[in-house]
């Protein structure tokens, strides 16, 4: 399982649970054994454990000894100590052999205590004869055998069950107060079941804050590690994913993942180690049973694969079903005024709905499947609850167990059902977060297209030689660069041979779809060239690092985005530690300083996330204020002066020609006004240039140009200068 895969970066943490889960279960374990006990000796026996009792007479101490065989005699007589009363009272041997000496004693304790009962086997007689050398042990064993027949004893069980009877008649005769004996014992066995059941709560709440701190942890490494792998994609990566499924991902499915560390830490581990120990307990109270606890077990697997069975399939498809409706939300969201303009509200309810009740039918599905889980594992249970009762009453009859054993019996066996139980339903979520996990692996394991080659540092090194070769801009050089996505044939640029110079302004302009934006992305390397190359002074920019390469770009989007924060901050987004002189210079250049020194707030105004508080107008100055904050080689404005108004663009354009000095400056645009003042024009069609040259020489030679200059300018305008 993929889930467990990740438990290898908590091995200290899974090694401190398994051991704290092994002393919960030993306290879990232990407690129906103690209750067991309570029940027979506390009160069934008055509190009389031992056969071997504490204080014996020294008639029934002298019985014994004639009952034992020699090695046994002299075993028992070690263990007791004459008292100056003439009673005879267990020592410390003696207790360290006490299951020992209840083997010993408990068959020549029955027959001293039960002689009534065999009139016609005169134990008395033969002992007295035995201690005056007129009768051998053989003698007495023989006597000792049939009254064990004529008592009915059959087995061991009931040997040891009468042995107590008449311990504690022994204890009776010496005077004992038996109600004192089994309210101590009641009491000791008592306080020791609390202090095991109050040590089980503390263990059990170190293992719950242990395995959720855990999962927690794993949980955050996931999403830093899902984090840092989008921030590295290309676009070509986002596209393949989607941006919904990778929110989906990074929340949703490491949640679940998340969880089922939780649940794996806390059950998958506890049960195992409870189940093998219940069974354990069960073979050590009273393995005849043992086929009650095996025939349930059958069962619980059974329910619980007939479950998985039809259940799974609708398991595996809900994940996709969440980034469906996750998807549809985000569109739904994000283009809500256009929604709102063509009052589609009602398509897009019933779009929203078809997606949120896919899923919803699979989760009712599921839910319902699972809902006969633990009725029918209820029935299980007290079945075979009544099954133990039944059975077990047979035994108690016989004399083979007693009533706390199978007290202890059941519990144990509920604990076995549970814990396979616990396993059925862990093993119905773990095959949901694998698909969870390998949904996060898939983006973990998707190596970027674009990455930085293994000679960055030399490249690096060679643009920056070349770099101070002369200030100012850097030469950006197309070499017959031709570019198609990943998942067509065909090309989308094709044999694209140009040069931008410092200093100067390289303009780009075509109809829509033909290519503008994707030679701004290409010199960005969000995308990689298909054939041909791209240099910087020289340098092919696929052999730089991304950062060297960027470190030289100041980036202006078609489409602005700001970011949650403030005015400074989003200008500052290269450098955190930007002086605000700097700002309002940047601010000033992009023509954006009047509306922000309108703001009480100034440049610490809040932007809300996406700039949705500020105008279209407002967005592209920031963002170009942006681009101009920090000091660049290469400025790339993409199609960026579009929601400025004429005085503004023409201000705009001004104060880059003015400041922006011996820079590379490439311009996407729409207007033929914005770039008729520029060094060179590129002219796109289609994915190839069909002209370049300034805007006099377009005018004479390029068709295409021509076409569009004349639809948007007029004739004075076109051969007047830059118009606006």
């Amino acid at each position: 399982m993929r889930v467990f895969a990740y438990l290898k970066h908590a091995k200290g943490a899974v090694a401190l649970i398994v051991c704290l889960l092994l002393v919960q279960a030993m306290c879990d374990l232990a407690l129906p054994n103690y209750t067991s006990q309570i029940v027979d000796v506390g009160i069934q026996q008055a509190g009389v454990e031992h056969a071997a009792t504490e204080e014996m007479s020294a008639a029934t101490f002298a019985d014994i000894c004639a009952l034992l065989p020699g090695d046994d005699e002299a075993t028992f007589k070690n263990s007791y100590d004459e008292t100056e009363t003439g009673t005879y009272r267990l020592n410390a041997q003696g207790r360290q052999h006490q299951a020992e000496l209840d083997r010993m004693v408990a068959m020549p304790l029955v027959v001293i205590h039960n002689q009534t009962q065999t009139p016609d086997l005169d134990f008395r007689e033969a002992i007295d004869r035995y201690n005056a050398g007129d009768a051998t042990k053989e003698e007495l064993f023989d006597l000792e055998s049939e009254a064990k027949d004529k008592l009915g004893l059959t087995d061991d069980a009931q040997v040891n069950q009468q042995a107590i009877v008449a311990a504690r008649s022994e204890y009776e005769s010496l005077g004992y107060n038996l109600s004192d004996m089994q309210m101590g014992y009641l009491l000791r066995v008592g306080l020791l079941m609390l202090g095991l059941a109050a040590l089980g709560m503390v263990v059990a709440i170190c293992i719950g804050f242990v395995a959720s701190r855990t999962a927690a942890k794993i949980g955050a490494m996931l999403r830093e590690q899902l984090f840092v792998k989008v921030v590295s994609f290309s676009e070509a990566e986002i596209q393949k994913f989607s941006a919904a499924s990778l929110i989906t991902r990074s929340t949703n499915d490491v949640q679940l993942v998340q969880m089922v560390v939780v649940v794996t830490l806390r059950m998958v581990l506890f049960s195992p180690i409870v189940a093998i120990g219940g069974i354990f307990m069960i073979v050590y109270t009273n393995p005849a049973m043992g086929w009650i606890v095996a025939l349930a077990v059958v069962a619980v697997i059974g329910v619980v694969l007939l479950l998985m069975k039809i259940a799974m399939p609708k398991f595996q498809i809900m994940q996709k079903l969440i980034d469906k409706v996750n998807l549809v939300a985000r569109e739904i969201l994000t283009g809500l005024p256009v929604i709102r303009a063509f009052d589609r509200q009602v398509y897009e309810e019933d779009r929203f709905d078809q997606a949120n009740t896919a899923l919803m039918r699979t989760q009712l599905f599921t839910n319902r499947v699972m809902t006969f889980m633990m009725p029918a594992m209820m029935l299980l249970m007290n079945g075979v609850s009544v099954l133990i009762v039944w059975v077990g009453g047979f035994y108690v009859n016989d004399g083979v167990i007693q009533t706390g054993d199978l007290i202890a019996f059941i519990t144990y066996a509920m604990v076995i059902i549970m814990s396979f139980l616990m396993i059925g339903m862990v093993s119905i979520m773990l095959p949901r977060a694998d698909v969870a996990a390998g949904r996060i692996n898939e983006v973990l394991a998707c190596e970027p297209s674009i990455a930085d080659g293994e000679d960055a540092p030399q490249a690096d090194e060679a643009l920056a030689k070349a770099r101070s070769a002369h200030k100012g801009g850097v030469v950006v050089r197309f070499d017959d660069v031709s570019f198609r996505y990943a998942d067509t044939s065909e090309c989308v640029l094709e044999h694209l041979s140009f040069t931008a110079e410092p200093g100067q302004t390289t303009a780009i302009i075509g109809s829509t779809g033909s290519g503008k934006t994707t030679i701004v992305k290409l010199i960005e390397r969000f995308f990689d060239v298909s054939s041909g190359a791209i240099t910087l002074d020289g340098v092919d920019i696929r052999a730089m690092s991304q950062a060297a390469l960027r470190a030289q770009i100041g980036y202006v989007p078609q489409k602005a985005f700001l970011f949650g924060g403030t005015i400074a901050s989003n200008v500052a987004y290269r450098d955190e530690q930007m002086g605000e002189d700097q700002i309002n210079t940047a601010l000033d250049w992009a023509q954006a300083h009047e509306f922000v020194s309108t703001k009480e707030a100034g440049i610490h105004a809040e932007i809300s996330q996406g700039g949705t508080n500020v105008s279209g107008g407002q967005r592209q100055r920031l963002s170009i204020a942006r681009a101009l904050a920090t000091p660049a080689s290469v400025y790339l404005f993409d199609d960026c002066f579009s929601a400025l108004d004429y005085k503004t663009d023409a201000a705009l354009r001004h104060e880059l020609n003015t400041h922006l000095g011996e820079a590379t400056k490439i311009v996407v645009a729409q207007c033929v006004a914005t770039i008729m003042g520029a060094h060179k024009i590129i002219v796109l069609d289609d994915g190839r240039i069909v002209g370049q040259g300034t805007h006099q020489e377009l005018l004479e030679m390029c068709e295409e140009y021509r076409e569009i200059a004349q639809s948007q300018l007029s004739e004075a305008e076109l051969f007047g200068g830059e118009g606006r």
